[in-house]
């Protein structure tokens, strides 16, 4: 009962969240993201996504501007150039320095502060867009990484939004969006504030040349593990998710999502009885995690687990009143069945 009790606190809200923000809600947050443009060698232009986050400094991808001949921001049609450049090519992120900009700078809100399932939308240029393009969705994944989190959502972004802007409900900057997976169901990740704070610190320097690669786009043995799941994971290659997976457990023992992607390739692999058991594991790591409830449930309806099924439903109802009864027909039919 006392479990019970303390999923219906967590979750009492998440299913009654308030409405995303509107275009016009957001009309004056799009006054602080702006275009970066670059000239490339050969004399073809690149274009990304950038963030006000200090009178001086605007945030943007590294790899946006990375061996170009040159790069700048254009806002309201107005165009700037920058004086400085400070940069962490390993990690992607670059703060163009310039004389004080005309443009207000975004609050910003440290990754630990944030939850799984908790409601966000992006802002940026995709596609060389006019203006400011929204993107909604939840926060599905924030993983340990040197010294912070990254943070994953399934607010989509294309071409263009590298550097743009992931925003929680109150209109913080929580992310930078920067890369995606290939494949269908794709995952979109965003690099954390920290480390835009950070670099503020570090020194200036010049030269936009480097021949560093920043940490996602290393060889996939080299990538962290939230990483090197994914393609497995959307290529249904069980064996290979588990062996991944597995490794990851080992290395990370506390991280929910690596026993959750344990879960899904036994699952895969018929492997019930160790699935639930690994996926029992994750959601007591992290009981906001709906995937893992969604998983959870699948197995524990194929095992016939009544109690499991029970004290699921309501935690899942919460967030999807339809799924939640989905798994309340389930546990009708086991009992039918008993």
């Amino acid at each position: 009962m006392k479990r019970l009790l303390l999923l219906l606190i967590m979750w009492t809200g998440v299913g009654q969240v308030q409405a995303q923000p509107s275009i016009v809600d957001t009309l004056e947050l799009g006054h602080s993201i702006v275009m970066v443009t670059t000239d490339m060698p050969g004399g073809s232009n690149g274009r990304g996504s950038g963030v006000v986050v200090s009178p001086e400094y605007v945030a943007t991808n590294c790899h946006v501007i990375a061996n170009s001949n040159g790069a700048n921001i254009a806002k309201f049609r107005d165009g700037y150039r920058p004086i400085a450049l400070k940069a962490n090519w390993k990690r992607d992120v670059c703060l163009l320095k310039f004389d004080p900009l005309p443009f207000k700078p975004l609050p910003m809100r440290d990754s630990k502060t944030l939850q799984y399932e908790e409601e966000v939308f992006s802002l940026s240029f995709p596609a060389a867009a006019p203006v400011p393009q929204l993107s909604y969705g939840n926060i599905k994944g924030i993983y340990p990484y040197d010294g912070s989190m990254i943070v994953r959502s399934n607010a989509s972004f294309l071409m263009g939004s590298s550097g743009g802007a992931l925003f929680d409900q109150n209109f913080n900057l929580i992310g930078l969006t920067t890369f995606k997976s290939p494949g269908h169901q794709a995952f979109y990740y965003s690099l954390p504030v920290e480390w835009i704070k950070e670099l503020m610190e570090a020194p200036e320097i010049i030269s936009l040349k480097t021949n560093e690669v920043p940490f996602w786009a290393l060889p996939l043995e080299q990538r962290p593990y939230f990483m090197q799941v994914v393609i497995p994971y959307q290529n249904a290659d069980w064996a290979n998710l588990k062996s991944i997976a597995s490794e990851w457990a080992h290395k990370e023992p506390s991280s929910a999502d690596a026993w959750y992607f344990l879960g899904l390739a036994e699952e895969g692999l018929q492997q019930f009885a160790q699935a639930e058991q690994d996926l029992k594991h994750a959601y007591d790591l992290n009981q906001r995690d709906y995937d893992a409830m969604l998983a959870l449930s699948r197995v524990a309806f194929t095992q016939k687990d009544l109690t499991t099924l029970q004290s699921l439903q309501p935690a899942i109802s919460a967030v999807d009143k339809d799924q939640g009864e989905k798994v309340t027909q389930q546990i009708i039919q086991l009992k039918q069945g008993s």
